[in-house]
């Protein structure tokens, strides 16, 4: 074999999801629930047809680009000039992290995700963005890996959180109880981003009960909520805990 059809070889076995990932191109593959999904696919990822891998469960999880480059673009305006490091506690597919690294704020983003597809599909997309040399990635529990081998960060640190949304309610209640998400509370959450850096931003249900999240600032700061909507419609909502500053 000549060396030409080696790299051709290598280049499709790299462009090949593993196991657990799939790149549709046809609706006749997509399964049936997710199919609303995939006629949004250029709104969740602009570049979904450059080769984005996402998972099944991704369909429903991720943060479409519009909104995350919103968020990617308030964290960097508002966060203190001395923060220097984002973490993303609950990469994904990368929606997030991806935005955090293309807005060009932050020396190093770190990005952890515990379910290996996932990850892989992560460390893909963010190579056809370009910014994959920008990121540091971790498999694994956030909380421990945060406790463990990004300790020493906190101080230069924006702790960044999009965790599942389940539990009772979710999606029916008018206001979200965060005592009851799962697998993570409100309070499992922040008590230990918290104890590692004192800028924290929660991405969470846009439903999500407001006295409970004005009821864990500190002192005389406030917490700021803002709403992140696609075509006139509130798709989440972030909390921001510390000491962010927008204009």
């Amino acid at each position: 074999m000549d060396q030409n059809s080696q790299d051709s070889d290598k280049e499709f076995e790299s462009n090949t999801p593993p196991e657990g990932c799939q790149h549709y191109v046809d609706l006749s593959d997509v399964p049936w629930d997710i199919q609303k999904y995939y006629y949004q696919r250029c709104s969740i990822f602009s570049q979904y047809d450059e080769g984005i891998w996402m998972t099944e469960d991704a369909w429903f999880e991720v943060t479409p680009e519009p909104v995350a480059k919103k968020v990617a673009e308030h964290v960097a305006e508002a966060a203190p000039k001395s923060k220097a490091i984002l973490i993303d506690c609950f990469a994904g597919v990368g929606g997030n992290v991806i935005a955090f690294a293309r807005s060009g704020r932050w020396r190093r983003v770190y990005a952890i995700e515990k379910e290996p597809r996932a990850l892989a599909c992560a460390k893909h997309n963010a190579e056809i963005y370009g910014v994959q040399d920008q990121i540091s990635w971790y498999e694994g529990d956030c909380f421990q890996i945060l406790l463990n081998e990004l300790a020493d960060l906190g101080e230069h640190s924006v702790v960044f959180a999009s965790p599942p949304w389940g539990g009772p309610g979710y999606r029916s209640d008018t206001v979200f109880d965060l005592t009851r998400m799962q697998p993570y509370t409100l309070l499992d959450l922040l008590n230990p981003l918290q104890k590692l850096a004192n800028d924290v931003v929660l991405y969470l249900p846009r439903t999500s009960d407001m006295r409970q999240l004005a009821a864990q600032s500190k002192g005389s700061s406030k917490t700021m909520v803002f709403h992140y909507c696609m075509e006139g419609a509130s798709k989440a909502i972030c909390a921001y805990f510390g000491a962010f500053t927008f204009r």
